[in-house]
């Protein structure tokens, strides 16, 4: 049943988010930043981890999920170091999958050859 519920609730965010991009003329990078921020948003006031019990997968996949572990390792870095912890707790909690995102990203460029478009 995790499942079903993470399809759906996934689902449902990708279907708002197209209908962002087809009814206004936001940007896809401007959405995803708006997603993002959306995240840490909800997590600064405590809401994402009640849906993330809820809907699991369904929120956590999704940009959603990258903004709430910015602000979860901002919050985390603040009450460890201090007023320091606002600059480095993102870059702390975030590392682990933005490298594995450049890693995983490379070795599939190795793996397949990309075809340039036709202009």
């Amino acid at each position: 049943m995790d499942y079903v519920v993470a399809f759906l609730v996934g689902g449902l965010i990708c279907a708002l988010v197209q209908i962002l991009l087809e009814k206004t003329k936001l940007m896809p990078g401007r959405i995803m930043v708006l997603l993002v921020v959306t995240g840490a948003f909800l997590s600064f006031i405590g809401v994402y981890d009640t849906m993330l019990e809820l809907f699991k997968a369904g929120v956590s996949v999704p940009l959603l999920g990258f903004g709430h572990v910015l602000m979860d390792g901002v919050k985390k870095a603040v009450d460890e170091e201090g007023f320091l912890g606002l600059f480095t707790g993102g870059f702390k909690s975030g590392a682990v999958g933005c490298s594995a995102a450049l890693i995983f990203g490379y070795l599939a460029s190795l793996i397949f050859k990309p075809k340039m478009r036709k202009k």
